[in-house]
């Protein structure tokens, strides 16, 4: 078996974890993520610029990004969805942007507003906004396996999407599983198909657990050649304009896995536990993380 030596995690739930839940104020997001940087993790989403009547729980992102300076070592990005958010995150201070294409025209329109055909289109302008702010841009294709409207996504529509990001200038690709239905036999294909097109632009994966799979797509995808994956602490997470959608696969869950087969992190096991207890007690419900139940074997 031929594994990489390490894995970059980047940590989604202050994104994509808090997206579904009622609104939390600032102090309660800083302390998470005082905790989620403590863990070592040296990526984080940390926000969204989108329409705060759509995801209010994201409302504060200006408020957010102010605070970032303070936590040094960290590459914080933000989710856009179309140039009026770029320009708003780049207003903001953040210098790494993503911005997401659902491969499904019927999840395009209920997340967008817009068919895949001209999200894909803004890719060059929103790689303009980055790159005049000093920022970069990943483009990530959202339902590249299934959509909640259309079922399966024929993957040419993600292979070309791929394409025409490394066409029209972003500088990091990733493929979403965003309602949790792969498995890692549908993992590697897709990954066999996107990889090529997009030359040697570094290629991410994100994985949700809806269905138990996304453990296992996750370590697919390292088999395939993939070195970055996002993860949330505690599992918490899900996507609002996608019924059924639960939560990302667990940071902790993750390390364990990776860390048990001889893959390094930058993120401390121990420390990914305790952050997903801070993310637990503030959103106010259990959240799925096996360890967070069981805990590491080696405690």
């Amino acid at each position: 078996m031929n594994l990489p030596n390490n894995v970059t995690i980047r940590e989604v739930c202050l994104r994509d974890g808090l997206q579904l839940e009622d609104p939390i104020p600032l102090s309660a997001k800083l302390e998470l993520l005082e905790a989620i940087v403590a863990t070592g993790v040296r990526e984080v989403e940390a926000t969204a610029f989108v329409s705060p009547s759509k995801v209010p729980a994201l409302a504060d992102a200006a408020a957010l990004a102010a605070e970032l300076p303070r936590f040094s070592g960290v590459e914080f990005s933000a989710l856009v969805a179309g140039p009026g958010g770029a320009a708003r995150a780049i207003a903001a201070g953040m210098r790494s942007l993503e911005y997401v294409v659902s491969a499904a025209d019927s999840h395009s329109q209920a997340n967008v507003g817009r068919s895949t055909a001209a999200s894909t289109e803004l890719i060059t302008e929103i790689a303009g906004i980055a790159h005049d702010g000093g920022a970069t841009v990943e483009v990530i294709i959202a339902t590249a396996w299934d959509c909640p409207f259309d079922g399966p996504t024929d993957p040419s529509r993600v292979v070309d999407i791929a394409s025409a990001a490394r066409q029209f200038g972003a500088d990091r690709v990733a493929i979403a599983d965003t309602i949790g239905t792969t498995t890692p036999r549908r993992t590697a294909d897709l990954i066999g198909r996107v990889a090529p097109v997009i030359g040697d632009l570094p290629l991410g994966a994100h994985f949700h657990n809806t269905r138990g799979a996304g453990l296992a797509s996750a370590f697919a995808a390292v088999q395939s050649g993939v070195t970055r994956l996002d993860s949330s602490v505690g599992g918490l997470g899900g996507c609002p304009f996608a019924p059924g959608a639960t939560g990302n696969i667990a940071t902790e869950d993750l390390v364990y896995l990776l860390r048990d087969s001889d893959i390094g992190t930058d993120v401390d096991l121990d420390r990914a536990i305790d952050a997903a207890r801070v993310a637990q007690r503030i959103v106010g419900h259990e959240l799925p993380s096996a360890l967070l139940r069981a805990g590491d074997r080696l405690s």
